[in-house]
């Protein structure tokens, strides 16, 4: 049976206070729309019809992909005429699910329970029961039970204050049988305090034909939470967090404070985890067996191996090409690990160490204040305080490559391209332009002269 899914995304968002389209605010370092969009995945339908309005080019730019299928709403007249508008565009005798693209959380359990209760002949809603209701339209129940079959929804604007005191809420999301819902929105009338055009309406239309309505109710209040303000959004971001702090906790990850943790992609960890406070994981990040992640650390798209620590105030960022990070490891504190930073087994790298597109083998140190970029780095070669690879000529990138065993001193720069064989020597403040063979001692500086006599010049008065 054929499933199409419109998600409705038109909204202006006044109340975040914003020229961003609300749809597009971020949670967990995705946008709102996306992550309905990602809950769609697997649910079988022949394509996400999204439904824009304001914005709708930077909507539309955003999250266009394969599958994605737009129609634009213009002016907004309520959600009934959204719903009109994407009828061209929805196919078959099926059932058509209906999502909102500012209400995240929505899991895909749940949205299947709607598919399959609706099997194309009833009319499915989903419903919450709140102690405080107000703003969501109230379910009307045969007999008020309940458990009595729905007769309508009314909205919260045109509720009377009897209707208003009904707990149970229409959480905006439904499954219909796609043919009826057609017919349905087509008879909508905007006679209404708002003069708007409500889909709720059809509930009415579907009692009066003999189709079923059920009310499913959704298992908790925060997969059905809509974004209409920025308090809103950051209530969503904490509850969204502390949900997969509990799941890091129940799969025996140490979190040294729940409420004190960020992830914004996906965090795959091994036994014996430990996480400090105000760590921030994003993108695909992958912690080995018995990693340690000191406080305040920001970690995007990387492989950390067992045994590694992170030490406190380091930054590392994979983008596309990733970092890695090889076992017993030690990084930071206040390190930075760029694209393509490859460390091998038992690498060292310190304080205010920036690698960027290099790869160290295993026992490699640069401890201090040093720079590798664009560099190949042997097995225990030690890398002096203040050195850099000059990669840059100002065009073109070049690389170094230093072999095992190199001893690099303090304060030298290598220019690349440039080669360092197994077992050299570079002499403190060397500005090395030329190849070192390998075993030897490469200095390159100026002289040092001492001026006897000299008189530091004093300043006029």
């Amino acid at each position: 049976m054929s499933l199409n899914i419109v998600i409705m995304a038109a909204g202006k968002g006044t109340r975040m206070k914003s020229a961003l389209p609300k749809v597009l605010h971020k949670l967990a370092g995705r946008s709102l729309l996306q992550h309905v969009l990602n809950m769609t995945e697997g649910l079988g339908g022949a394509r996400n019809v999204v439904i824009t309005g304001h914005g709708a080019e930077v909507v539309e730019a955003a999250v266009a992909g394969p599958g994605v299928q737009f129609v634009r709403q213009m002016p907004q007249l309520g959600t009934g005429h959204a719903i009109q508008q994407a009828v061209p565009a929805i196919e078959g005798d099926g059932t058509t699910l209906i999502l909102n693209g500012d209400v995240p959380l929505i899991k895909q359990a749940t949205a299947r329970r709607l598919v399959e209760a609706c099997d194309g002949k009833a009319l499915v809603l989903l419903t919450i029961h709140l102690s405080d209701p107000s703003g969501y339209g109230r379910i009307l129940r045969q007999g008020g039970t309940a458990d009595g079959n729905v007769l309508a929804i009314v909205e919260h604007k045109d509720a009377s204050p009897e209707q208003r005191g009904i707990k149970e809420g229409y959480t905006g999301m439904m499954a219909a049988p796609t043919a009826a819902l057609k017919r349905w929105v087509s008879q909508l009338n905007n006679n209404n305090v708002q003069g708007e055009y409500y889909l709720t309406d059809i509930v009415a239309m579907a009692v009066a034909e003999g189709v079923p309505v059920l009310g499913i109710a959704a298992p908790n209040e925060t997969e059905v939470l809509g974004v209409n303000s920025p308090v809103q959004l950051a209530d969503l971001e904490r509850r969204f967090q502390r949900e997969q702090a509990n799941d890091l906790l129940e799969a025996g990850v140490r979190l040294a404070d729940p409420t004190r943790f960020d992830l914004r992609g996906t965090l795959s960890c091994g036994q014996d985890v430990e996480i400090d406070v105000n760590c921030v994981f994003e993108g695909q990040v992958s912690l080995g067996d018995g990693v340690r992640i000191g406080a305040n650390c920001v970690i995007r798209n990387a492989t950390i191996g067992a045994g590694a620590r992170i030490h406190e105030f380091t930054h590392i960022d994979g983008e596309a090409q990733g970092v890695k990070v090889g076992a017993g490891a030690l990084v930071g504190p206040f390190a930075r690990l760029r694209p393509g930073a490859d460390l091998g087994e038992e690498v060292h790298i310190g304080n205010f160490v920036e690698v960027k597109n290099s790869t160290l083998a295993k026992g490699a140190k640069a401890n201090h204040l040093a720079y590798l970029g664009d560099a190949t780095v042997g097995e225990r070669v030690n890398y002096g305080a203040g050195s850099i690879t000059a990669n840059y000529d100002g065009a073109n990138k070049h690389r170094t490559e230093i072999g095992a065993d190199v001893h690099v001193g303090s304060n030298c720069v290598l220019i690349a391209p440039v080669v360092i064989g197994a077992g050299a020597t570079i002499g403190g403040g060397s500005t090395i332009s030329k190849n070192v063979a390998t075993g030897e001692l490469s200095v390159a500086r100026g002289k040092q002269v001492a001026i006897a006599g000299w008189t530091r010049p004093v300043k006029k008065r």
